[in-house]
């Protein structure tokens, strides 16, 4: 929906993200700070039959989509140990997820003014058992020259990437074996194959992203 004078409105869309019988209170979308393009949403279910009791979600949306995306509709903030965050209208997040440090961000409780200490992208992660995983990303194009992961493994753990084309067939040096291994725990941290972690010569190309991980998370990736 837009407005040239906060009055007048036009293109209005409606987004409804609530399930058949659901009740989705108080979206609270902003802009991430550290990914402006990615709008956060922590909207309150509201659960009549069990109390009246509510929790807190987790959504995203960018800006001109038709939905919000719920690739996970479990409470992201569960009502906790205290009997009286079991209540109606216990449980709602103030706006925005804020920096407060240089490896954590925070979100505030509305009503009672507790603090949810987050390390900073940790919203959610991609996550590898002791016996080890896989994820390829989608084909899509990037600009810059490094490609920064904010990571955290076991000590036994590891993370290694292998930079493919569009049609999935590993580009010359950057495969999984010539990716050194990644193991410990950092916020930013660039990738480095054999030849180093120079990947320009890749951007505005179709590629791929194949991470074999083993007891590690994976929070988020960009390319710098």
């Amino acid at each position: 929906m837009t407005s040239d004078d906060f009055i007048h409105w036009e293109n209005r869309r409606d987004l409804q993200p609530n399930d058949p019988g659901e009740h989705l209170y108080t979206s609270q979308t902003h802009p991430y700070f550290r990914a402006p393009h990615i709008y956060i949403a922590t909207p309150t279910r509201f659960v009549a039959e069990r109390g009246s009791s509510t929790e807190i979600l987790l959504m995203t949306i960018r800006a001109g989509a038709d939905s919000y995306e719920r690739p996970f509709k479990e409470a992201w903030i569960r009502p906790g140990l205290d009997p009286e965050r079991w209540g109606n209208r216990s449980n709602y997040a103030a706006l925005n997820v804020v920096p407060t440090g240089p490896d954590e961000m925070s979100l505030y409780h509305a009503s009672s003014g507790h603090r949810y200490v987050l390390r900073t992208d940790g919203f959610v992660s991609v996550n590898a058992r002791h016996e080890g995983g896989e994820m390829i990303t989608h084909p899509f194009e990037f600009d810059g020259s490094e490609l920064v992961l904010n990571y955290s493994t076991a000590a036994t753990g590891s993370i290694r990437v292998e930079i493919q084309d569009g049609d999935g067939a590993p580009v010359a040096g950057f495969g999984i074996g010539d990716c050194r291994e990644i193991v410990g725990d950092a916020i930013e941290q660039a990738v480095s194959w054999v030849s180093g972690s120079d990947v320009s010569r890749l951007a505005g190309q179709p590629v791929r992203l194949r991470f074999v991980m083993r007891d590690g998370d994976l929070y988020s990736l960009r390319f710098r």
